[in-house]
């Protein structure tokens, strides 16, 4: 079972830039595709990127493609979503997950492959 724990989170002004963090333990972190998730206030949980298990493909969200890049590095256990450019829509906590993989870990989807999720870190934008 694989555990997560976000960090990175914080309060910037729109236009600004944050690194979030996801420390994965438990399992090897090749094993698995890894995605970022995100949900404001009063809405639904939203998938906004994910990375494949193998590395090579990465999907993003509409709303963040362009300003939004995720990373993994399966030696140090950790995934990263570097977002530029915020906006005041981008307020939310976010979580990341395993995610489903498929043909053979070249893709993956915005499907959450765990049950369980991590506490999520809070990223507010604000002027």
């Amino acid at each position: 079972q694989v555990q997560v724990v976000e960090s990175g989170g914080g309060l910037v002004q729109p236009g600004e830039s944050l690194r979030l963090f996801c420390a994965v333990s438990g399992s090897s972190l090749d094993n698995y595709a890894i995605g970022w998730f995100r949900r404001a206030p009063g809405k639904e949980r939203e998938g906004v990127s994910c990375k494949s298990r193998r590395g090579d493909y990465t999907f993003y969200a509409d709303s963040v493609k362009g300003r939004f890049i995720i990373s993994r590095d399966n030696d140090e256990k950790t995934v990263y979503l570097q977002m530029n450019s915020l906006q005041p829509a981008d307020t939310a906590v976010y979580y990341c997950s395993t995610v489903r993989s498929f043909l053979n870990g070249l893709r993956c989807d915005m499907v959450p492959a765990s049950s369980s999720w991590g506490q999520g870190t809070q990223v507010t934008v604000s002027s």
